[in-house]
């Protein structure tokens, strides 16, 4: 349930934060947005980066998302094995 939330969560943060690019608006820091691929939200992010094509120039986008994607697996795995 934790990761389909995150998921869901970075990829409309991902949404808002491409809005707020075309407006010119206060944007979402890279910070935060990297921080909710690591820890759950990778698939969500890769996603919304593909879907709205946003930050997709970034390889620290696509290392760090590909990377928390791995390591949630590794968690899922772990956790269903015991």
């Amino acid at each position: 349930m934790y990761l389909f939330i995150m998921n869901i969560f970075s990829f409309f943060l991902y949404k808002s934060d491409k809005e707020r690019a075309e407006r010119k608006k206060w944007r979402i820091s890279e910070k935060t947005l990297l921080t909710l691929g690591f820890i759950g939200g990778g698939i969500g992010a890769l996603s919304a980066m593909h879907i709205f094509r946003h930050k997709t120039k970034h390889y620290y986008f696509w290392v760090c998302n590909i990377l928390g994607i791995i390591v949630d697996t590794a968690v899922a795995v772990l956790i269903f094995k015991i």
